[in-house]
């Protein structure tokens, strides 16, 4: 029997009590988050927390088994909510530091990583790590932080921008594997929504729409019609060969054989989104394979500590 135990510090407390704490990881997002519940009372008096804590203190939240903690998240907390009944604390990853006015510019053909270069010269203390290749015919930051820039590039490059050690990262969302993880639907698999279909029944078309500065709409297909239909429209991109890669790197995301979904495990073993998780079931072992995972999303609290696992496609 495994006791659960944890520590989070919030600011320059450390917690005592907690309700529950969800963190979503993910490679889909800008941001990693976490949001911190605890009883709005204690001995039928309300907690006052307002003036102990605010925006932009530090967060870090460990969790494990008997002792043996791990770091689930550090960030910083972007809001704090006492309506109701509970005290939330909303939090976020590096990203926050990013949610700062930055001067207006207009960028004419720049590569993507231009774009992240200026954030960072405009955000300071921060690097650049960017293998992605994504022109833009135009680019203009107007009354903007660097968060808004940061997330409209994430949406359209389709690609995995997150910052680490002082380092503003955009990769290939597929590229990067960061760490490996077994399951077994015979043995840490507690519960499953997984799909598993074959590439032949996942009849997906994929559009993608440029539009240029000159207001001209370029449209790149991929895939077959009669299925699922997905559009994606990216304004100030006219380069052919930047939109034709985008397409064809969504079919094959979207189109392969596999399972699709989510699962439910425990806190062991650790898993974190961008790992590539090994899934097998003793029943039907032609199912067997290594799946990307898109996003996690801890809990923990007083029933007990578990993982939600998406996975993407297989690898």
């Amino acid at each position: 029997m495994f006791d659960l135990t944890w520590k989070i510090k919030v600011g320059k407390y450390k917690l005592n009590m907690l309700d529950n704490v969800k963190i979503i990881r993910s490679v889909e997002q800008l941001s990693d988050t976490a949001v911190i519940v605890l009883p709005g009372t204690c001995f039928n008096k309300a907690i006052e927390i307002e003036s102990q804590i605010k925006r932009g203190d530090a967060v870090s939240v460990q969790a494990g088994y008997d002792n043996n903690l791990v770091s689930e998240f550090e960030g910083f907390i972007e809001s704090i909510s006492t309506d109701g009944a509970a005290i939330k604390i909303n939090c976020e990853d590096a990203i926050f530091e990013f949610r700062k006015a930055v001067a207006d510019k207009q960028f004419i053909s720049p590569d993507v990583k231009d774009l992240l270069q200026y954030i960072c010269d405009q955000i300071g203390g921060y690097s650049v790590s960017c293998d992605y290749s994504f022109k833009y015919d135009k680019f203009v930051i107007h009354n903007a932080t660097g968060y808004d820039v940061l997330k409209k590039v994430q949406e359209e490059c389709k690609a995995n921008v997150y910052v680490k050690d002082k380092v503003l990262h955009l990769h290939p969302q597929y590229k990067e594997i960061t760490g490996a993880v077994k399951y077994s639907f015979q043995q840490n698999i507690e519960k499953s929504d997984l799909e598993y279909k074959d590439a032949r029944d996942r009849v997906v078309e994929v559009i993608v729409e440029g539009k240029g500065h000159d207001g001209k709409v370029i449209r790149v297909f991929a895939g077959s019609t009669g299925g699922d239909q997905v559009t994606i429209k990216i304004d100030g991109v006219s380069d052919q060969s930047t939109l034709k890669a985008l397409a064809q790197e969504q079919l094959k995301i979207k189109s392969y054989t596999g399972y699709s979904g989510h699962f439910t495990g425990w806190l062991l073993p650790y898993c974190d989104a961008g790992y590539k998780a090994s899934i097998k079931d003793e029943d039907y072992e032609f199912k067997d394979g290594d799946y990307y995972v898109l996003e996690v999303e801890t809990t923990v609290s007083s029933a007990g500590g578990q993982r939600k696992i998406t996975v993407g496609m297989k690898l």
